[in-house]
């Protein structure tokens, strides 16, 4: 039978939308910052999918920054700032902030000073949402943005970062969103494009690619269609639950996106799931896919004090749209069988 993706975190498939502005875009021989038509052509190009991001983002009052992923956006937002945050950010933040907010059994943190705070909208591991509160200095919108509805000038916050490959947009291009009149110092120097922010030949056709997607993907959120969505995550859920006693569904009390399940079964290792489902035809995910492929127990669920036998138990499922009834259904049956083989050596 053919394999089905439950990963969609991590990165999802790439849209036809996509695809179509990349293939066109690809015909575009001119350098962007060329003065020539044939030039003008690629930054025009360019200038679309900016306005493209612009309006599914809601970003009408915000400059945006096209970089080479949220990972080099949050390191142009984050240098030379000194920001509090928490340990259940995203690795590319995390490796800037200073740790100091603490994160309460569901997930959920607050912010006393958000003017010197980053917070993340939503967790790539858990999928718990979190209330962002205005002025915050930064937020990681990277999983929020195309399947929630939020606008980032209606939010207040003064930075997002926002990737292309989590929308169904292509892998290697990201964007910084800053409120207008708010100014970062550049961390790429050379050429003065992007505003003088990012120099270096912007990639082209991955931001035409990357515009696209944002357009399709605010149309589906405006539609309703991650509606459906959620109603397979519980059906999974359900299912679940009534192939273990024990399964613990981390932020089920909490708002979550509509396509994530993170669940702990204790004693199972996370790793040896994601790899027995692998073999029998699923890609899920045991934490965020940002690392050289080592697993280790979730910090993320560390932070929200769960213990290490409970985080190194955990993956996470990541539905997308294109996921069926019969997908997650399949998933569960597949996993249930799995889990009384474990159980069984276990006795």
């Amino acid at each position: 039978m053919s394999r089905i993706y439950l990963d969609h975190n991590a990165t999802t498939p790439l849209r036809p939308e996509a695809r179509e502005a990349m293939l066109r875009a690809m015909d575009a021989v001119g350098n962007p910052s060329s003065v020539h038509a044939e030039g003008r052509t690629s930054k025009a190009i360019i200038e679309k999918a900016r306005a493209q991001i612009s309006d599914a983002l809601g970003a009408s009052g915000a400059d945006i920054v096209f970089t080479a992923s949220a990972t080099e956006a949050a390191a142009l937002a984050c240098a030379g700032r000194s920001l509090h945050g928490s340990l259940i950010e995203h690795d590319a933040v995390g490796a800037w902030i200073d740790p100091v907010l603490a994160a309460d059994t569901d997930g959920r943190i607050h912010v006393e000073t958000p003017v010197a705070s980053c917070l993340q909208m939503a967790n790539s591991e858990t999928g718990v949402v979190q209330d962002v509160p205005k002025g915050l200095a930064l937020s990681d919108m990277t999983q929020a943005f195309g399947k929630l509805p939020f606008g980032f000038d209606w939010v207040g916050v003064e930075m997002g970062l926002i990737s292309g490959h989590k929308l169904g947009g292509p892998k290697g291009v990201g964007a910084l969103i800053l409120r207008q009149g708010l100014d970062v110092p550049a961390q790429v120097r050379g050429g003065g494009q992007e505003m003088g922010r990012r120099s270096g030949t912007e990639n082209v056709v991955g931001i035409a690619g990357f515009g696209a997607a944002a357009e399709a993907a605010q149309r589906d959120v405006a539609s309703g269609k991650w509606d459906r969505v959620e109603k397979l995550r519980n059906i999974l859920e359900n299912a679940l639950a009534a192939a273990s006693k024990t399964t613990i569904f981390v932020g089920k009390d909490s708002k979550r996106l509509p396509n994530t399940s993170c669940f702990i079964t204790p004693g199972w290792k996370g790793e040896t799931q994601v790899m027995q489902m692998d073999l029998s035809g699923f890609a899920i995910s045991a934490g965020s896919a940002c690392s050289s492929g080592k697993v280790k127990a979730s910090r993320v669920l560390k932070a929200m004090g769960y213990s290490e036998l409970e985080a190194a138990s955990a993956v996470r499922v990541s539905l997308g749209l294109e996921t069926t009834d019969e997908d997650v259904l399949r998933f569960a049956d597949v996993w249930a069988q799995k889990l009384r083989k474990h159980e069984a050596r276990a006795a």
